[in-house]
């Protein structure tokens, strides 16, 4: 199976109006063997009017291929639509664009399937010949790609409809998509984006772009084709102001106000009152409301009820609701994915059950079922006759694996076949069904390491914003705006509510203030208070001008090389133990910029670890781990039971029995005391 994929722009189509959205397929190469098949996915938006589709396919063929008798086949979630024979030409690698059905595609994801029959030269001749050897081989090349032209709809939905496209995949990889605040926003202006950003960019489905903030000018959002504005009402500009419904009091509450529909729609969020443009912002990072807001204009007052639903973290795990059926010789995969917030690993005593059934026309000497995490496999058991109508595998998670975060629980089958090299196919296909009652029990605790493998903590906790505290310089550029939206675009990703608290700063922020928070701190020694009242406590240290970084224990830095790098740090609080500190800086902005850039999505975050990370122009990063002892304390008895709810209720029924027998006696000495009382009074 093909991952989930990168894609290309949409590109405009001259004369006709269309765009094309260009899907590529995986970031890797891949290839086919034998008889076997490969699954791309790709989305249709639903304000798309798809005007037709198109599959480039770039491949390599084993050039001792037998052309006449091999085939690929192309089908478009289930149906095929197109059968060809490789070509030997070119040393069998070649390009092809396949026309597709439009018919065919659904709103959402769409699955492309590319079956490969593959047969070497000499095959034919053979009444009996292996299906899968190494030189029945297709190579597909990443350059491959699902073109999608259509017309866009028009926007018609009011708020849903707009927010829908604003995180839409097209306008997010063209950047027509722009969030924005006044110039020198307040705090309370910039919490309310915050808000609003973290939920726009967890609708963003490409891991390689973000979405960026800016403050609102006429320059900004001339080539945009979608604007958000988060503005007390005295900061809207002029223009959008006369188009505001009058009507409503902005005194007593906030007022989301889609604009501009047929030009550049702009979505206005707006209040006098601070408190209530901060939970306009928290609405739209509710998904779920937003979705339901099909007018053009949304009111809101103190009664109003905006909160996401609090994260439920359960112990026990189903991955199907129905059950799969998996049909075909030889191996077959069906992969599950779980959900854990960032903060969240696998404690002991977590285990799998596994409730299973198979066919019975299998060599039950060489089939079995083999369970795998993040691709390590944890256990295998051998399949049989007997039990093929009601099988059960029980598996222990192994706390070794060290898994945090999101995971894959991949099932494996190895469904053999007596003599299956001269058995021809009667169509008595084996399979392997797992059945809705398969389940994970799992035991999670919390990773409380200040370090960037355990990131976005401390800085969100169980995916809700954990008592952040942004400090900014005195004075704003646009890097330093793109370095605040890199940072909250992938804190937002990692969000699953709109509650938690953040709050925003200058650098002459009082210590109190800060004492209680997690702090991110975005600027240079020279304009920014706080990185530079705590130069000394940094692992990659300034000069004293501010003019370099210097070196330390881990690296030496050239002065020149010292002045245009920037650097992540993440440290304990100076302000307040158990809080977490991090450090986005760099001698200019723009190396502040280049290194935010890393925490910004995806794409990157694997280069980052340990807690002090550099980087420079050319895209040289470097890793480093500077703290011994990397966060809290180890969790204590009580904690470490608490955590664990089959022992917590195992406790709870012995100090419940303990405490009968205690009473129990308790009653019978008082009993046994009375009875003396009577025989001294006879």
């Amino acid at each position: 199976m093909i991952p989930l994929q990168a894609a290309s722009a949409a590109a405009a189509v001259p004369g006709d109006g269309r765009l094309t959205y260009e899907t590529t397929f995986t970031g890797s190469d891949s290839s086919l063997t034998g008889t076997s098949s490969q699954q791309q996915y790709f989305t249709v938006m639903d304000y798309w009017n798809v005007q037709d589709l198109k599959v480039n396919l770039h491949f390599q063929i084993s050039q001792i291929t037998e052309d006449q008798i091999s085939s690929v086949t192309l089908s478009l979630n289930g149906s095929p639509f197109y059968s060809f024979r490789p070509s030997l030409q070119n040393n069998g690698e070649q390009s092809v664009t396949l026309p597709a059905p439009k018919s065919f595609l659904k709103q959402g994801v769409n699955t492309l399937s590319i079956q490969g029959y593959l047969r070497t030269a000499g095959e034919n001749n053979q009444v009996c010949y292996v299906d899968n050897t190494p030189d029945n081989w297709l190579h597909l090349f990443n350059s491959s790609s699902v073109a999608v032209a259509y017309i866009p709809k028009a926007l018609d939905g009011g708020i849903s409809d707009f927010s829908g496209r604003f995180s839409g995949m097209d306008y997010v990889k063209r950047g027509q998509s722009l969030l924005s605040v006044p110039d020198h926003a307040t705090g309370s202006e910039l919490e309310a984006a915050t808000y609003a950003l973290s939920g726009f960019a967890k609708a963003n489905t490409l891991a390689d772009k973000t979405l960026p903030l800016l403050p609102y000018s006429e320059k900004a959002v001339r080539d945009r084709g979608l604007v958000v504005l988060l503005a007390l009402a005295d900061h809207v500009p002029g223009r959008l102001k006369q188009q505001l419904d009058a009507s409503v009091d902005l005194e007593e509450h906030a007022l989301i106000q889609l604009l501009d529909k047929d030009s550049q729609p702009t979505l206005v969020v707006t209040s006098k009152d601070e408190s209530l443009l901060i939970k306009a912002g928290r609405l739209l990072a509710n998904r779920q409301l937003v979705s339901q807001i099909s007018s053009d204009k949304k009111v809101i007052d103190d009664a109003t009820d905006v909160s996401s639903p609090a994260l439920a973290i359960s112990s026990n795990v189903t991955f199907t609701e129905t059950g799969d059926k998996l049909t075909g010789p030889n191996h077959q995969e069906q992969t599950y994915f779980v959900t854990l917030p960032s903060n969240r690993s696998i404690a002991d005593s977590g285990k799998i059950s596994l409730d299973f059934r198979y066919a019975e026309n299998l060599d039950f000497g060489r089939s079995l079922v083999t369970v795998s995490i993040n691709d390590t496999p944890i256990g295998s058991k051998r399949l049989t006759k007997e039990l093929a109508n009601g099988d059960i595998l029980n598996l222990a998670i192994p706390r070794s694996l060290n898994i945090s975060g999101n995971f894959s629980v991949t099932v494996a089958f190895d469904l053999e076949m007596n003599n299956p090299i001269c058995t021809p196919n009667t169509g008595e296909m084996p399979w392997a069904y797992i059945s809705k009652e398969t389940a994970m029990h799992l035991n999670t605790k919390d990773r409380t390491d200040l370090l960037f493998n355990n990131y976005p903590y401390p800085f969100l906790r169980d995916e809700i914003y954990n008592h952040v505290a942004v400090v900014l310089p005195q004075k704003m550029d646009n890097y330093t705006y793109q370095s605040l939206a890199n940072i909250f675009n992938l804190l937002g990703q990692y969000a699953g509510g709109n509650t938690g608290d953040i709050h925003y700063y200058t650098d002459a922020v009082s210590a109190e203030n800060l004492k209680n928070n997690n702090i991110i701190a975005i600027g240079s020694y020279a304009d920014n208070k706080v990185i530079r009242d705590n130069n000394d406590k940094l692992y990659f240290r300034y000069s004293k001008d501010g003019s370099t970084i210097l070196s330390n224990e881990k690296i030496s830095i050239d002065e020149q090389y010292g002045a245009e790098i920037g650097t992540l740090q993440l440290l304990e609080s100076p302000y307040g133990g158990g809080r977490g500190f991090m450090a986005v800086t760099g001698v200019s902005t723009e190396e502040m910029y280049l290194v935010s850039k890393l925490i910004a999505s995806d794409k990157d975050k694997w280069k980052v670890y340990g807690d002090g990370v550099t980087a420079d122009k050319d895209g040289n990063v470097s890793a480093y781990r500077f703290k011994k002892i990397a966060g809290a304390d180890k969790d204590s008895v009580i904690e470490q039971i608490t955590e664990r709810s089959d022992v917590l209720g195992f406790v709870v029924a012995v100090v419940l029995a303990v405490t009968l027998v205690i009473v129990s006696l308790l009653l019978l000495l008082r009993k046994h005391m009375k009875k003396r009382g009577d025989k001294r009074e006879t």
